[in-house]
């Protein structure tokens, strides 16, 4: 990869490298300070200074836009906490709606189209009821969506169809529209049980965009995460299937190294914009475009 992230002769095709910002600093001057070290001018949003993309105030959002915009740095994805770990299927829908409403105002300014949710933990449901309000329920924000000109990318993460690629293949299918497709996560293969790769090569062909972790199971059955290729979630395998399907999408970091919000853990400070830094040279190897990072963080932190 070029320093902005574009592909160079022998190297796969894939679009930009970027992050999630909030990986690595909580603010927005050391989330670009992290992405200028490795020398990417692309960022995933999800949280400025502890608060959502869609909660911030309009000034706040405001002056996030303009430095940007002043940076030359593009926005290729937000993160939304719509469907997500935090929001269980028996919840107010109007929550979500109001937070896709904001996000597509707030998209438009950024130029950026790809939204990321989840599908609703269950919170005591059969499974059959549980199914029908997530079909129910994505295809409502789906339309929504569709009328914004964004494209909600579904992780395999939280929720009904996080962890198995036949319930991913029938929400796509099912709500059957161009605003919902797939964003897989290289990483979450390794906590909910399952190789990420054997899942990637059923849901490739629906794939819009991919986030890059990795991590190796505990003796306790825990989940420890690792520098892109050093664990165990088979993430060079997961590259390779994407490469032969032809994606031509991002490559976003999220190492969870320093923080992951659903265990509300969150080191702030220099140590975590370093792991961010490696994380993303260890990435920069898998792809060709340099040594893979050696040392002690090549194991789980």
């Amino acid at each position: 990869m070029s320093r902005h992230g574009a592909a160079e002769p022998g190297v796969r095709r894939f679009g930009q490298l970027t992050g999630i910002g909030d990986e690595a600093a909580p603010g927005t001057d050391g989330q670009l300070a992290a992405l200028r070290r490795l020398g990417w001018n692309t960022i995933e949003l999800r949280t400025v200074d502890g608060t959502a993309l869609a909660d911030l105030s309009a000034a706040a959002f405001g002056t996030l836009a303009r430095r940007l915009a002043d940076e030359g740095v593009t926005v290729t994805a937000v993160a939304s906490r719509i469907g997500n770990w935090s929001r269980p299927i028996t919840g107010d829908l109007g929550q979500d709606l109001a937070e896709l409403d904001v996000l597509a105002e707030r998209c438009a300014t950024l130029g950026c189209r790809l939204v990321r949710i989840m599908s609703y933990p269950n919170d005591g449901l059969t499974q059959t009821d549980w199914a029908d309000r997530v079909l129910a329920r994505t295809a409502v924000l789906a339309d929504r969506a569709e009328r914004a000109g964004l494209v909600l990318a579904h992780e395999n993460c939280a929720g009904w169809a996080g962890d198995r690629a036949d319930r991913a293949l029938r929400l796509v299918r099912a709500v059957d529209s161009p605003a919902l497709r797939l964003l897989f996560d290289t990483g979450n293969g390794v906590p909910y049980g399952y190789r990420a790769p054997d899942m990637l090569r059923d849901l490739a062909p629906y794939v819009v965009h991919v986030h890059i972790k990795d991590a190796v199971r505990t003796p306790d059955g825990g989940t420890a995460y690792t520098l892109p290729g050093a664990g165990e979630a088979g993430v060079a395998e997961c590259l390779e299937l994407l490469a032969a399907h032809g994606y031509t999408g991002a490559l976003s970091l999220e190492p969870h190294l320093a923080v992951r919000p659903h265990e509300g853990l969150a080191r702030a400070g220099e140590d975590a914009a370093d792991l961010f830094v490696r994380a993303g040279q260890a990435l920069a190897g898998l792809l060709g475009a340099g040594q893979p990072v050696t040392g002690p963080l090549d194991g789980p932190v």
